[in-house]
């Protein structure tokens, strides 16, 4: 399996803090003049309606069941000592600050990644949100839950049965991007950002320029002693 090399880079809680404050547009600015061009997932439905999600993505990829696969995930998950249902597991294996994030294909009917047992499982191992590029259940339940953000394709009263996890904190396919493990996820009710952490300081500092330099536009435009076309762009 692919594990991209890259330096070990310690995204301090400040700088987590920091990205909570800035607007997700500026953060991704930041990541385009760069080069990471496909950073950004949207079309996201929401269990909170204007979240700002923060933290260190852990990654699950699943594959439509069959029974030779079924076969080798249930035996490599009693080798390893795991629950072999991902959503189970993340109760278990998740640390505070993590982001679960899912890669389940736009697949929803019968392909519930998570409904609010295992939900609040997650919560209490410290997650702080939920990216499921799938399906989700007990959808009424999470609406209530206003500490743990959820974001999914769409909600179906059927439990997971037509797919499996296959790979825990591999790289994934969240929609049209990549999510690498240990990215730090920065999420609005826009959609998704993926952001390297060895990234993270110089985008902090790029998006603060951004902020600062748009905030003074805005004193201007409200000044009215300027034309529109002489301020922005």
């Amino acid at each position: 399996v692919l594990k991209p090399s890259r330096t070990a880079v310690t995204v301090t809680e400040a700088e987590l803090q920091r990205l909570r404050e800035l607007p997700l547009e500026a953060v991704w600015g930041a990541l385009q003049n760069r080069k990471h061009v496909r950073s950004f997932e949207g079309g996201f439905q929401l269990t909170v309606p204007n979240p700002k999600l923060v933290g260190r993505a852990v990654t699950m990829r699943y594959l439509p069941v069959r029974p030779d696969l079924m076969d080798a995930v249930q035996t490599l998950a009693k080798e390893g000592d795991w629950d072999y249902q991902y959503n189970v597991r993340a109760g278990e294996d998740l640390k505070p600050g993590d982001v679960v994030v899912v890669e389940l294909g736009g697949m929803v009917d019968r392909a519930t990644f998570l409904g609010d047992v295992t939900g609040l499982g997650m919560k209490a191992a410290g997650a702080q949100g939920v990216i499921v590029d799938g399906g989700i259940r007990d959808l009424s339940e999470f609406f209530v839950m206003k500490d743990l953000p959820i974001y999914y394709r769409g909600a179906h009263a059927s439990a997971m049965a037509d797919q499996v996890g296959v790979e825990w904190n591999g790289p994934i396919r969240l929609g049209g991007i990549t999510v690498l493990p240990g990215d730090i996820i920065v999420a609005d009710a826009e959609g998704v950002l993926a952001v390297p952490p060895q990234l993270v300081a110089g985008v902090i500092k790029d998006a603060e320029n951004t902020v600062y330099t748009e905030n003074f536009k805005r004193e201007m435009m409200r000044s009215r002693k300027y034309r529109a076309r002489d301020i922005y762009p």
